[in-house]
């Protein structure tokens, strides 16, 4: 079994955005780390859904053992659509605090 697969590296970035997410003080950073863990996400559920020399099911006779789901692929690019939804929405709001705070570091806002 290879140990260096889409699952692993999945959960290698999931754990590497978390960090990022708890460790940093900038919002930026804050929410590029949380852009890695969905990359993770991403990768770690696509991975799941891979058959070694699989097909997609509408392609002529197939095994049952041989097909694809193609429902993970699907959910994991609607999440991808969100994501990038989500962060540039964070980054408008990101502006709006740098307006009003004059910091981008989380320590140093007062409310």
């Amino acid at each position: 079994m290879n140990l260096i697969n889409g699952i692993s590296i999945g959960l290698i970035l999931i754990l590497i955005g978390f960090f990022g997410i708890s460790t940093r003080k900038n919002i930026i950073k804050i929410i590029l780390s949380l852009n890695i863990c969905f990359m993770g996400i991403i990768l770690f559920y696509i991975s799941i859904a891979y058959v070694e020399g699989g097909t997609i099911p509408v392609l002529g006779p197939f095994e049952p053992i041989d097909i694809v789901d193609p429902l993970p692929h699907a959910l994991m690019l609607t999440t991808a659509v969100v994501e990038l939804s989500t962060t540039a929405l964070a980054l408008a709001l990101v502006m709006k605090v740098y307006e009003k705070y004059e910091t981008l570091n989380v320590r140093e806002m007062k409310l």
